[in-house]
């Protein structure tokens, strides 16, 4: 069975400190530095929960990288290229949480 997926609404009510944390260090800081792009973070982001199979955060993660610019074909293009240094299964898992079109 897969653990449900949290956004800001439900973690915030779950653990308040920890979305305090989340969106005061990680969105408000980290994501904000100048020397990446909020695009170029996005392609890191996705890659390295693809990698470690963190695939309940990758749907929320999806809708930001295309805020942040990458298209629905950028997206599978890495996940296709992770199938070669992640694992094909982690690759697979990734795909998995695109919406169909």
């Amino acid at each position: 069975m897969m653990a449900k997926s949290l956004n800001r609404e439900t973690l915030a009510k779950l653990a308040p400190k920890l979305a305090e944390l989340s969106q005061e260090i990680l969105f408000n800081d980290i994501w904000k530095r100048e020397a990446l792009t909020p695009r170029e973070r996005s392609l890191l982001t996705l890659g390295a929960l693809t990698a470690l199979g963190r695939v309940q955060q990758l749907p929320w993660h999806i809708d930001f990288a295309q805020q942040n610019g990458l298209t629905r074909e950028q997206i599978v293009e890495a996940f296709t290229h992770l199938a070669f240094y992640a694992g094909w299964p982690a690759a697979v898992s990734a795909l998995t949480c695109l919406e169909e079109e």
